[in-house]
């Protein structure tokens, strides 16, 4: 393990001189997954390291793709996700990593693998064959969609090997030191770590999306809850999402930075969209 040094950041108002943060060398995803911040993390990582904060919760942690790249780490590190798949693959890579090594070292990229794997019930395997499952349907679904289909480029090789994995893995491991993991419902987690040295990021379902992370899981309504309960915390939150008249009415009583970004589709082809940075003014009250 890479061994932390502890660097006092200094604040205001209830951490001040007691703010200890611990510098860590920041990872990159193990996979690919809808909606994994590529171009927005910088940004989100400069507004969540400028706050001040005692533990660090992320309620849709996706594959980590904000987590993962901070290169500093309060006391205590939550990953939460309502996808078991995902916290089981974070905790395998954390506890039993060499044996999720040994169970995809043979593995061969291919579609019929592919397409074997994502018939298979994970129900029916260990905790561990369905850590090596979920990671190899996620590194070769087409754009890392859950349900996606076996993506392949005719000029590129296979996303599958472990040979180009494993330095991934490894930092992921290393990174994974420490951190606790939930499955619970976002609003559920919440009040669970919600204090005054908290701070949450939260990268929801986008607006109209709802649906894209599977079925059940997130709705529309959520939304207007989401801005209640953020209005009633007591620590800090940032919050991520695409920007949609609904969204900026919800929040309107927070602070909303509004941000443009270019991404890259098909042929190199760049499409441009806006999202909407949003936190609560008490957390930037504190650096003052």
């Amino acid at each position: 393990m890479l061994p932390g040094r502890l660097l006092p950041r200094e604040g205001s108002g209830l951490l001040k001189q007691n703010h200890i943060m611990q510098q860590v060398r920041p990872a990159v995803p193990v996979a690919p997954w809808l909606g994994g911040k590529k171009r927005l993390h910088p940004l989100l990582i400069e507004r969540i390291e400028a706050i001040p904060h005692r533990s660090y919760i992320e309620p849709f942690v996706g594959m980590g793709g904000v987590f993962l790249r901070r290169r500093m780490r309060p006391r205590l590190e939550v990953m939460n996700d309502r996808n078991g798949e995902i916290i089981n693959l974070f905790r395998i890579l954390q506890r039993h990593y060499p044996q999720l090594k040994e169970v995809m070292r043979f593995q061969i990229c291919s579609r019929r693998e592919f397409e074997r794997l994502r018939a298979t019930d994970p129900a029916t395997l260990t905790d561990l064959e369905r850590a090596a499952r979920f990671l190899y349907l996620q590194r070769l679904a087409f754009s890392g969609k859950i349900d996606g289909v076996f993506g392949v480029a005719a000029t590129q090789a296979g996303r599958f090997s472990l040979a180009r994995l494993e330095p991934l893995l490894d930092a992921a491991h290393e990174r994974l030191d420490g951190v606790v993991f939930e499955s619970l419902d976002w609003a559920e987690l919440i009040p669970r770590y919600d204090t005054p040295e908290a701070l949450f990021y939260l990268d929801p379902p986008y607006f109209g999306g709802e649906a894209d992370y599977g079925r059940g899981l997130f709705d529309r309504s959520q939304y207007a809850r989401m801005a209640e309960i953020l209005g009633a915390l007591k620590g800090a939150f940032v919050l991520s999402i695409n920007d949609a008249p609904e969204i900026r009415a919800l929040f309107a009583g927070f602070l909303v930075e509004p941000v443009r970004l270019t991404y890259t589709v098909s042929a190199g082809q760049g499409t441009e969209a806006q999202e909407l940075v949003i936190s609560n003014r008490e957390a930037l009250a504190r650096l003052l």
